[in-house]
């Protein structure tokens, strides 16, 4: 793989998120509107480096959070208006509603940062002049709007659902009801107070997911994409299945930074889908792969999107904390997806690129060596030095300093396309969790969330295994219309309460429900990361949504098996963590078998109805073992790993009677309708 191959990786890489994703959701704005989202940007990052590094710009004073929060709040809201079009009639232009709508967005907000300091000492959220309860209401309507622009329609339907719900709390069945507010009431807690648009969504945004996001674009546009995916064609692509193996490597790692399924597939599916195909993998096997591998890599630590910080604030936590209690979950997924493609290659004798074709490692090293070096700086500040909120702003500058001496050095033109697309992602991620704040208001201001969570209990007859059931399904059901940062954060209030009222462990109740609302982009009907696969490989959009939710089987019982017992979130000894981590690789291995009916180190499994039985009775032994021991059931190990083996010698016993049979020239039961 040449430099020249290399650049022709970055450049689909841009065309496609290009084409594929601005076209129906982003402007394609002139010159001179570029000119102000990037002169805008830079104001947010200016504002977000001042208070996070307490630098006292221009004042000579750390300014007050508050003050802070609506400054940075109320230029993001404005680069929503400009970068995502009402409707379909504005493509390439700024109509003069949306610059009306950014004016007041100036003045409104001008006005709550110039009286920051009287908003909390006089408790406006309480009781605020007429001027504030105007303004209130006005900000109330547009942060719904920027909601809906950036978000969607479900977004602004159960935003405007919550956010609305004290007004007429009263008049509701004896379950959801409490207390009536006025609207005048609810529009300046929502606006003043620190429970709703500026809640944990917004706090957790403005100052510790800011950062973390400058420093994943900033990773992509100076060749860090290519870079990961070269590494894994010279580590992976020679190996059996290689081209797939390599997705799930180089999509892992992008994911990881870019925290969207979606753009993750758009941005690796376009190399390794064709390299998949080349090698005889069929289209919707290809664009399975690259969908389940896109998007595991929102939940591989260590950056994993800005779900975790939200999740860190929840549990009052360090980031840290969540990430470590997410490798062994990714670890397993990733495992799973690894087994199932070289069970697959194996049946199918698919073989490996040449090596003539592949990069050599040290050629790609020597390329992007500073890459790596940069994620040990980033991981060392996070994990040793516990600076969070600095460690990104830190590795960015070390990114960009090294970078402008090696060949991937930014141009002016390419500097400006990383300010362009930095402005779109905070746009985007500022309007949907402002929005998604107001749910948080809504509840929090009628205390609703403590009894919708005891009522939950209630429902399922105080019975663990029928609430977890409720939660997976509602928390999929919520990520096919939502974000998964936003689907998270209103089951974080509304049903992890419940669940931890059951005896769960915090922790593990979170990653439930966020593993969950992810589930939806890889299960049909709306398994939108196996569609964008599906564009890429010119595909059925379905057949790749039921190839993908196949090949990510194992994800759907990963999240069970880690509230039963928290060791796979590294939660308990270490001699627990070691048992059930080894035993969960071995199971993930055997139900890998099972769902691709081939066994490593057996052999095929069989094709007819006693083929489908063997593998029934291999994937049950592959669950049983990768159940952890003790924890909510209380199992033995020696108990499950007796099971387990039961079931498999079953299992073999069987297949090698139907081999026997069938060699000896016997009639095979008869094929699977």
């Amino acid at each position: 793989m040449t430099d020249k191959h290399s650049q022709a990786t970055v450049k689909v890489e841009v065309e496609d998120l290009d084409s594929s994703v601005q076209q129906f959701r982003y402007r394609e704005l002139p010159p001179h509107w570029q000119k102000t989202m990037a002169l805008m940007t830079a104001v947010a990052i200016v504002l977000a480096i001042n208070q996070i590094f307490n630098l006292g710009f221009l004042v000579g004073y750390v300014m007050l959070d508050s003050r802070y929060m609506y400054l940075v709040t109320g230029v993001m809201l404005c680069m929503v208006f400009i970068t995502f079009p009402a409707n379909r009639n504005s493509p390439n232009h700024v109509p003069w509603y949306d610059v009306a709508i950014m004016v007041l967005i100036a003045i409104i907000f001008s006005y709550f940062a110039y009286f920051a300091e009287r908003i909390v000492l006089e408790a406006w959220e309480f009781a605020a002049p007429t001027v504030g309860v105007v303004l209130a209401l006005l900000t109330w309507a547009v942060v719904m709007e920027a909601g809906r622009r950036a978000g969607g329609w479900p977004v602004f339907v159960i935003v405007a659902v919550f956010s609305f719900y004290p007004t007429f709390a009263d008049q509701l069945p004896n379950v959801i009801a409490a207390l009536s507010i006025p609207v005048q009431d609810v529009a300046i807690f929502h606006v003043m107070g620190e429970e709703s648009l500026f809640g944990i969504p917004m706090q957790v945004f403005a100052q510790l997911v800011f950062g973390f996001l400058v420093f994943g674009i900033c990773l992509q546009y100076t060749g860090g994409g290519p870079f990961f995916i070269n590494l894994a064609f010279a580590l992976l692509g020679n190996l059996r299945g290689g081209p797939a193996k390599v997705s799930i490597f180089s999509s892992g790692l992008m994911g990881s930074m870019s925290g969207g399924p979606i753009s993750n597939v758009l941005t690796t599916g376009p190399l390794s889908i064709p390299a998949m195909r080349r090698i005889g993998f069929s289209k919707e096997y290809a664009a399975g792969v690259e969908a389940c591998a896109s998007t595991g890599g929102v939940f591989m630590p260590p950056i994993m999107g800005a779900t975790a910080f939200v999740m860190a604030s929840f549990l009052n936590v360090s980031y840290v904390t969540v990430a470590i209690a997410a490798i062994v979950p990714s670890l397993l997924y990733f495992f799973g997806l690894f087994m199932q493609i070289d069970a697959y290659a194996a049946k199918h004798d698919l073989q490996g690129l040449p090596e003539e074709e592949l990069p050599s490692l040290g050629s790609v090293f020597k390329e992007g060596w500073y890459f790596i070096v940069v994620f040990m700086a980033l991981i060392w500040m996070l994990v040793f030095l516990q600076r969070e909120a600095v460690a990104p702003f830190y590795a960015t500058g070390l990114l960009l300093v090294i970078n402008q001496f090696t060949s991937h050095r930014l141009s002016i033109e390419r500097f400006m396309q990383l300010v362009a697309t930095m402005g779109k992602l905070l746009a985007e991620l500022a309007g949907i969790l402002a929005a998604i704040g107001l749910i948080i208001g809504g509840l929090a201001v009628t205390g609703i969330a403590g009894t919708i969570a005891n009522d939950l209990v209630y429902l399922a007859g105080e019975n663990v295994l029928v609430l977890l059931v409720m939660g997976a399904l509602t928390s999929f059901i919520l990520g096919i219309g939502m974000t998964v940062t936003a689907a998270y954060i209103f089951l974080a209030i509304v049903l992890v309460p419940a669940l931890t009222n059951s005896g769960l462990d915090p922790l593990a109740s979170h990653m439930f429900v966020m593993y969950w609302g992810m589930l939806s982009f890889i299960t049909p009907p709306v398994a939108l990361a196996a569609f964008a696969a599906a564009s890429v490989a010119n595909v059925s959009p379905m057949r790749a949504g039921f190839e993908a939710m196949r090949l990510g089987a194992i994800i759907y019982f990963v999240p069970f098996f880690f509230v039963f017992n928290p060791a796979l979130l590294l939660q308990g000894s270490f001699m627990a963590n070691t048992l059930a981590i080894s035993t969960a690789l071995v199971g993930v291995a055997l139900v890998s078998g099972a769902l691709q009916g081939y066994l490593l180190g057996i052999g095929n499994l069989g094709q007819r109805w006693a083929g489908m039985l063997v593998r029934c009775l291999v994937g049950l032994s592959g669950l049983t073992l990768a159940l952890p021991a003790g924890g909510l059931f209380g199992f033995s190990q020696w108990l499950l790993s007796g099971v387990a083996l039961c079931l498999l010698a079953g299992g073999l016993l069987l297949r090698t009677t139907v081999v026997t049979t069938t060699e000896s020239g016997s009639v095979d039961l008869p094929p699977a309708t």
